[in-house]
């Protein structure tokens, strides 16, 4: 049986985001970055997502452990540089989540950059 990764990028979980929140792979782009980070918010993984966070901008823990929301779907808007040649990545996205059964939307916009050459989540801020 293969599932569908939870980035929604129509790839089998086992070859899309997990390889990358097993540490199996690091990301050679900022999107795939971003991608397996929102797969860490759906499956709980508090560690993956401290790890990938830039140190100079990295808090000592998450807390990720809100039972309530419920993370569904993720849409990626834009891309500002952040390919493989790249060290510094933009990106905008939209992530659809519920809380009691309660839908919501999340606008980001998140910035990346490349540290001691892997990339790395610097900081977002919210878009309307």
């Amino acid at each position: 049986m293969t599932d569908v990764c939870y980035c929604d990028s129509g790839d089998a979980y086992a070859d899309c985001c997990q390889p990358y929140l097993s540490g199996a792979r690091t990301a050679d782009t900022a999107r795939q970055l971003m991608r397996s980070r929102y797969c860490a918010y759906v499956v709980n993984n508090e560690d993956y997502l401290i790890s990938t966070w830039h140190s100079s901008t990295r808090p000592a823990s998450k807390q990720l452990s809100d039972d309530k929301v419920k993370w569904s779907r993720l849409r990626i808007h834009e891309l500002v540089a952040g390919g493989t040649g790249d060290e510094r990545g933009e990106v905008f996205f939209e992530a659809i989540y519920k809380v009691n059964g309660k839908a919501f939307r999340h606008f980001e916009h998140s910035l990346f950059e490349r540290e001691n050459g892997e990339w790395r989540y610097v900081e977002a801020s919210e878009k309307q």
